[in-house]
């Protein structure tokens, strides 16, 4: 179907589909650009991180094996419309993940062989590669391995079939394996645009509601469900009722700004404020342990999202006094509550600055 891009002050384009003629170009761009795949249905501002393309199992590859922020794996499969055999990409998927839970069922040394597959291509041991891009400290990511790791023992994986178009067939047939099986079965369809120097993707996730709806933790008290009451509650346990007065402030300034408040369900409560003219992302997270996670590698949907994640950056570094990696552009910087909550006046003031001019629901239009 195309798409109509229109430039302020300029005629209207129409866009037709680029076609996708290499399945090794939808395994690549999954790889590079993994939050294409608008997992959200699953868990607000869900971060998904490709461990290896082609990861050998005794099934054969998987075409790319996946992590999430909270250690749940993910086995995806890349398949063209055109191909003939699309019919059975459910049970090739399905067939790679009892590949996968072979290889690693009764093996205690799963970080080891892991790192033997991929080591090279992570240039780090995948435990330190996954502190790198998730921004995790010690407990934080000794939870996630523990979790990956049970994961893949168990068998319990989120099964995800990327294709640039869907058949109805598949789509049903997903509906039904969802609602009477106790997997987790996904579909994503891409659709590319190319309209000068801009590749355009559009992705439609087919399966996620029915997915969210009937999951459950791990573990009892693994995960829950966050609001408000429940979040301050446990920051003011942890931290004391000073840095909840001003952890507070801010939470009252993006509660009246923001189009959208995401609440996490990890075992650390957070918040996340998101703005729909900015980014279908929170721009940045505060957990119940005062840390503050700043989400510049995801501000990147747009020009406006790109020219905000720099004004950001600098607010930041001004108002409160915040240091930056140079390749802060792809990163998810975390800072502690010494290093930020004494700064939240300024950081409200510098807020109101950057999203002031613009209201609620008023997505797209610049201030």
């Amino acid at each position: 179907m195309p798409i109509v891009i229109v430039k302020k002050g300029q005629e209207a384009k129409k866009v037709k589909p680029t076609p996708v003629t290499q399945e090794d170009r939808l395994q690549k761009y999954i790889q590079e650009n993994p939050d294409v795949i608008p997992l959200d249905d699953l868990r607000e501002d869900l971060r998904l991180f490709v461990i290896a393309r082609e990861f050998p199992t005794r099934g054969g590859p998987v075409d790319a094996l996946a992590v999430d922020d909270e250690g749940a794996v993910y086995v995806i499969e890349t398949k063209l419309y055109k191909n003939p055999d699309k019919r059975l990409v459910v049970a090739q998927v399905l067939d790679y993940g009892a590949g996968l839970w072979n290889s690693f069922r009764d093996d205690p040394g799963i970080e080891a062989l892991i790192d033997k597959v991929v080591g090279q291509r992570l240039g780090v041991p995948l435990r330190e590669k996954l502190r790198e891009v998730f921004g995790l400290d010690d407990e934080q990511l000794a939870s996630l391995m523990a979790r990956f790791q049970s994961d893949l023992q168990s068998g319990r994986f989120t099964f995800v079939v990327v294709m640039d178009r869907l058949h109805d067939q598949l789509k049903d047939l997903i509906a039904f394996i969802n609602s009477n099986s106790a997997f987790t079965l996904l579909a994503c369809e891409l659709e590319f645009y190319q309209y000068g120097d801009w590749e355009i993707v559009i992705p439609k996730l087919y399966g996620g509601e029915s997915s969210k709806a009937r999951s459950a933790p791990l573990t009892p008290g693994a995960r829950r469900r966050w609001d408000e009451q429940t979040f301050f509650e446990d920051l003011r346990a942890r931290l004391g009722m000073s840095v909840e007065k001003r952890i507070r402030e801010l939470y009252e300034y993006v509660r009246g700004t923001a189009d959208h408040i995401a609440w996490g369900t990890g075992a650390s409560g957070s918040f996340g404020p998101k703005y729909d003219w900015i980014s279908r992302r929170s721009v940045f997270t505060v957990f119940t342990d005062g840390m503050l996670q700043v989400n510049f590698g995801w501000l990147n949907d747009d020009e406006v999202a790109v020219e905000f994640r720099k004004k950001l950056k600098e607010m930041l570094a001004e108002r409160a006094g915040l240091n930056f990696p140079p390749d802060y552009e792809e990163k998810y910087p975390r800072f502690r509550a010494s290093e930020w909550v004494g700064r939240v006046t300024e950081i409200v003031r510098g807020l109101s600055e950057l999203v002031g001019g613009h209201s609620k629901g008023t997505a797209g239009e610049p201030g």
